[in-house]
């Protein structure tokens, strides 16, 4: 998640195990600094942006290193404020504010690689966006409730901030289901035979659903809101660069996005280039994590080092057409497909349309 909402929910957590036993300032900062903490790997660099994406979320992101980390900040902390018969109190709240953070990670589509140093592999349910003001605001409210108000009454505002946004992850792991069953019917009444589906929320809500399913040749793209009047889909086929998974599909850089993204991804080649793309965040045409892997000798011969050429929408198309098809109604003809009416960047072959299907 992205990090006001780190910071709040470490804050939160904190001052609703501290209470009024210390001051709310101290309990929000400290909370706030044990959510933000697991983050500052992104300063690291690992080499390459291949790497820098498939490092992230790693170790400082551990469920392990995190518990034994909790104490040595808590320790601190109550020495710092004179407060060493709350060490255990402390040790409590700044344990649950690390601990949370990869937790609320792993619901986003990302990865997160929760049992680093024994294993790798990146978890990610992918029911909840990155932002999400839905889930953010209950607990800025309550944090802010609590720092105001004297009385315990801000306190009580700090704990229904926390049962709202956890009641809202619930919801989202809910609705996920509904747009899961929906996608799956979709697919077996056009005949798609697919090796697999990802569903994961459109941008700052959990009402619209982006859905990607793969076959070893092609990718299908759809999107399908619950307040939608019918569960139809409409889906369009793009092509996913078989030929040059089978000629570069061993290359390192290749096969570390293959299993970060657990298969979501397609390789393209652009004015001699080679691109790797992760297809789970983003959309028709435009991706955040697209690397541009050199030309395919000089891969074949070891390669370069990557570069992340991120592909950014026409906002001016894409908000509105989100805004709309949101609440389940047909975007305007001039904002049909959104993001997808912009023109191809670089790495993104032309949007096919040759499946397009109903």
């Amino acid at each position: 998640m992205d990090s006001l909402t780190q910071i709040a929910l470490g804050s939160a957590l904190s001052v609703a195990v501290m209470g009024r036993r210390t001051a709310v300032w101290k309990a929000a900062l400290w909370g706030a600094v044990a959510g933000t903490l697991p983050d500052l790997d992104a300063f690291i660099d690992h080499g390459n942006a291949i790497l820098n994406m498939t490092r992230h979320r790693a170790e400082s992101h551990s469920l392990l290193f995190l518990t034994l980390a909790a104490p040595l900040l808590a320790w601190g902390v109550s020495r710092l404020h004179g407060e060493p018969a709350l060490l255990r109190r402390w040790w409590l709240a700044l344990w649950l504010a690390l601990f949370t953070h990869p937790l609320l990670d792993t619901l986003t589509v990302y990865g997160t690689q929760l049992l680093q140093p024994f294993s790798d592999y990146p978890f990610a349910v992918g029911s909840i966006f990155i932002i999400d003001p839905l889930y953010t605001v209950p607990l800025l409210v309550g944090v802010v409730a609590a720092l105001r108000l004297k009385s315990r009454r801000g306190v009580r505002w700090n704990a229904a901030g926390l049962v709202l946004s956890t009641l809202y992850l619930g919801w989202s792991v809910g609705a996920q289901q509904q747009a899961t069953q929906i996608a799956r019917a979709s697919l077996q009444a056009e005949g798609i035979a697919t090796s697999g589906l990802l569903v994961t929320p459109a941008p700052f809500n959990t009402l619209l659903w982006r859905l990607v399913a793969t076959t070893p040749t092609q990718y299908f793209e759809g999107h399908y809101s619950l307040l939608d009047d019918s569960p139809r889909i409409r889906w369009r086929a793009h092509d996913r660069g078989a030929a040059l998974m089978d000629r570069h599909g061993q290359a390192p850089s290749v096969a570390r996005i293959a299993d970060f993204s657990q298969g979501f991804y397609r390789l393209s080649e652009s004015s001699g280039r080679l691109f790797v793309t992760d297809l789970r965040m983003g959309q028709e045409p435009a991706y955040t994590f697209n690397f541009n892997l050199g030309k395919p000798a000089d891969l074949a011969a070891g390669g370069t080092a990557p570069t992340l050429e991120s592909q950014r929408p026409d906002l001016a198309t894409a908000l509105p057409w989100l805004w709309r098809r949101m609440w389940g109604k047909a975007p305007a003809p001039h904002l049909q497909r959104g993001v997808a009416a912009s023109q191809p960047l670089p790495g993104q072959p032309a949007p096919s349309v040759v499946n397009a299907l109903r």
